[in-house]
């Protein structure tokens, strides 16, 4: 698992780290890895035109650090100095000494345009906000350059914790990151902003449980289900879709599609798209009579196209089996109910249901979307799978939210939404926790989306992403 820390934790594994090494050895250690990477990047150093961008702070030593490194090797460095009275007395010794040269902010633009390489140390990741005024025409430049941007720690003007970009910011072409990942290293919009991101190891001893952590697939693999030998379709879990209406009948067949493909051994079918259901999929056990009377179940997912039906999505909230609701589900459901459940409970809202369930915009969703699917797990007291162009999953006792590594922007489209809800509910009829069910369903999900668009990229529908499953998950289970 790929795991990431808050600023907080990390600071005090610097801290301890520092404590038993010689002064000024951590920071070499990390202008080191930064100066690899450069090198790296570059392919040819010697010759080569360098700028580096450095605040205050620890970022700016880095990064002068790691050009005095690069100017030894023959490249042109120059370092432009947004606090020339707060920079690194030491790093800017040593630029200095390797042959490199500072300048201030004035023509530091074409200086910027001409580079080959670019660095931003311009603050750490204990900055807050955007850019200050004077950093934003070098943010500009970088971007309007041909060069290859390279983040020390994480882009200038997001926030480590969150992910939040409340600010003009730099945007980098890679990120180098040490000691951990960050949280916002995985979050979007600040995700974005961070390009490729490398891990440089300089030796902190971190805690065992991460605030945030992204599966993989060896994570995952473990995770899937797997009959054994006694299996039958029942003892492999049975899973209900109450979902559909006449209006949106298409919305029962994906959730169904899913749900076939997600490891349960049977999909019960409870909705009036049984037709429409049993023509497409005829291993479905499809019944007219309700949730309460359409056999027994190991979990159930309501909510899909159910249009104003409130009276299905209630019964299935009050039965005492895990429960996924999505969709008009999560308009429907009585947050009393939901909260009042002693089962597990999954809600999947993209960021428009989690703006109108919170009562925000659905830009301040999409703009902080950790403090949003973390209250509304709170609020709910369920597990929350917020969809989006970063999936995140947190659970109502706290614990680290899992951020979903997969998918594509290609997943936006009608249906998919369906077909992630019956995959993860066929897991949690399985018997995975709603945390793993969703994590797990977003992965192989995602990567479905993937396979379905295929390497150049290109549009797919829902039912794509459906018939997708099966490849993504036997890559999964390959490794």
């Amino acid at each position: 698992m790929r795991t990431a820390y808050s600023v907080e934790t990390v600071r005090t594994a610097e801290r301890e780290l520092m404590a038993r090494l010689p002064e000024g050895a951590l920071m070499q250690r990390a202008a080191a890895g930064l100066a690899a990477t450069c090198a790296d990047l570059l392919g040819r150093v010697y010759g080569s035109r360098v700028v580096l961008l450095v605040g205050s702070g620890d970022n700016g030593g880095d990064a002068l650090y790691a050009g005095a490194r690069l100017a030894r090797r023959g490249a042109g460095v120059s370092a432009v100095l947004l606090a020339p009275d707060r920079v690194h007395g030491g790093g800017l010794a040593a630029l200095r000494r390797a042959g490199g040269r500072t300048v201030g902010t004035d023509g530091a633009e074409a200086l910027i345009e001409r580079a080959d390489l670019v660095v931003d140390g311009i603050v750490g990741i204990g900055g807050k906000g955007g850019l200050r005024p004077d950093a934003v025409p070098l943010a500009a430049a970088a971007e309007r350059s041909r060069a290859v941007v390279v983040a020390v720690d994480l882009p200038s003007g997001v926030d480590a914790d969150t992910g939040e970009v409340r600010g003009a910011a730099l945007r980098a072409d890679v990120t180098v990151t040490f000691g951990t990942h960050k949280p916002g290293l995985l979050i979007d919009p600040a995700r974005e902003y961070a390009g490729s991101v490398r891990l440089v190891d300089i030796g902190l001893e971190l805690p065992v449980e991460a605030e945030m952590g992204a599966l993989q697939h060896a994570d995952v693999a473990r995770l899937l289900p797997v009959p054994r030998g006694e299996s039958d379709k029942y003892r492999r879990g049975v899973v209900g879709i109450a979902a559909g209406s006449a209006r949106y009948p298409g919305a029962a067949v994906l959730a169904v599609a899913g749900a076939l493909r997600g490891g349960a051994g049977a999909v019960r079918y409870v909705g009036p798209a049984g037709q429409a259901v049993i023509a497409r999929f005829p291993e479905t056990l499809v019944s007219d009579r309700g949730p309460a009377h359409a056999g027994r179940v190991q979990a159930w997912v309501t909510g899909p196209g159910a249009g104003d039906d409130a009276a299905t999505v209630a019964e299935v909230v009050a039965s005492e089996v895990p429960v996924l609701i999505d969709a008009d589900g999560l308009r429907l459901a009585e947050a009393a109910a939901v909260r009042a459940r002693t089962a597990p409970t999954l809600m999947t809202p993209h960021a428009g249901e989690a703006a109108a369930l919170l009562g925000v915009e659905r830009e301040e969703v999409e703009g902080g979307r950790l403090a949003a699917v973390r209250e509304l797990a709170g609020r709910y007291g369920a597990t929350v799978l917020l969809k989006g162009s970063t999936t995140l999953v947190a659970d109502s006792g706290g614990g680290p939210v899992r951020v979903n590594p997969t998918g594509t922007p290609w997943l936006a489209t009608a249906g998919s939404g369906d077909v992630l809800s019956g995959l993860a509910g066929s897991l949690l009829a399985a018997g995975l926790s709603a945390v793993d069910a969703g994590s797990a369903g977003a992965y192989v999900h995602g990567l479905a989306g993937r396979f379905a668009a295929g390497a150049g990229g290109a549009p797919v529908a829902a039912h794509d992403v459906a018939a997708a499953i099966p490849g993504a998950w036997r890559d999964v289970v390959r490794g």
